[in-house]
């Protein structure tokens, strides 16, 4: 299942309705599904989700070769045309990922793919000119169950 926790912050971001409707629909997870030459003309603000890999760790008496725990890394992207923008939909965005693993059903689907823990980071705020546009990631570094 570590494989796919991407899926489970997906599934949190989106059951925020007033996020959703902030960002015009635009969450994506991996990318924005359009050609590298139209990248640059994609509406502002948006959100994208990545798996940027695990790590299996914790090996067991039961199995020679995995170990009983993965961390896995998650990015979240948002670029916003403001830095206020960019700051709200950030703290909205932390706030919803605490807010949905801490209330998940244990009988909804994605339930199993909620971390058992995690660390969260977020990079420095970032500027592009040729865009204009504000930009920052955050990070998750989840402790999952293989």
């Amino acid at each position: 299942m570590s494989l796919i926790t991407d899926k489970v912050f997906y599934n949190a971001l989106l059951s925020n309705s007033e996020l959703v409707a902030a960002v015009g629909g635009q969450i994506e997870n991996t990318s924005i599904p359009v050609p590298d030459d139209e990248f640059m003309n994609e509406p502002l603000p948006y959100i994208i989700i990545t798996f940027d890999g695990l790590q299996n760790e914790g090996y067991t008496k039961d199995n020679s070769f995995e170990g009983d725990t993965d961390k896995v890394q998650i990015s979240i992207e948002v670029q916003a045309e403001d830095r206020e923008t960019l700051g709200e939909l950030t703290e909205a965005i932390r706030e919803t990922v605490v807010s949905y693993f801490e209330n998940v059903e244990p009988s909804a689907e994605d339930y199993e793919l909620v971390p058992d823990d995690y660390t969260f980071s977020a990079s420095q705020i970032s500027y592009d000119p040729d865009r204009p546009c504000y930009g920052q990631i955050l990070t998750y570094k989840c402790d999952t169950k293989p």
